[in-house]
């Protein structure tokens, strides 16, 4: 471990960063495999590529954002602040999924006979764009949605700085 944080080290990487992308990477492992059963069970039975993504974004996103405000980026009371614009990247990502999925949806029907491999191709397709997703939605997660707030300059530290005419 010790020669992987010096590797790390050394492309300005610290052991606190290594740790955020780690947790970070937990609690997408398991909002991923929620949310691809749910996407995947709901195309077997027939669902609509639009519906599953539907099913699958709400069975994923919420244990999402619960795991990462408050274990991975360690906010304890949800603002207001934080919400909108994970709700709003939490959205275009299910967009995107269901544009992705409905399209394969369209490709596989008329290709395929096996009901089984059309669910594989269009569940794959649906985590193929979360996926790609992945390291952009940590970056705006970290940079804007979980950012933490610079500390407000007190009057004691300003006094401290200022010369005192006498």
């Amino acid at each position: 471990m010790r020669t992987l944080t010096k590797v790390i080290s050394g492309f300005g990487v610290g052991r606190t960063r290594l740790l955020l992308w780690a947790k970070y990477s937990a609690a997408s492992v398991v909002a991923t495999v929620l949310s691809q059963a749910a996407f995947a069970l709901c195309y077997w039975f027939g669902t609509a590529p639009l519906v599953a993504t539907l099913v699958a974004w709400v069975t994923g996103t919420i244990p999402s954002y619960l795991i990462n405000r408050h274990w991975t980026w360690g906010h304890r009371n949800p603002s207001g602040r934080e919400l909108l614009p994970y709700a709003i990247i939490s959205v275009v990502s299910a967009v995107l999924a269901a544009i992705v999925t409905t399209v394969t949806d369209n490709l596989v029907q008329d290709r395929i006979a096996s009901h089984a491999w059309q669910t594989v191709l269009v569940s794959g397709s649906y985590l193929a764009t979360y996926g790609v997703l992945f390291i952009l939605k940590f970056v705006l997660f970290d940079r804007y949605v979980f950012a933490k707030k610079p500390a407000p300059a007190s009057a004691d530290s300003t006094e401290a700085r200022t010369p005192v005419a006498t």
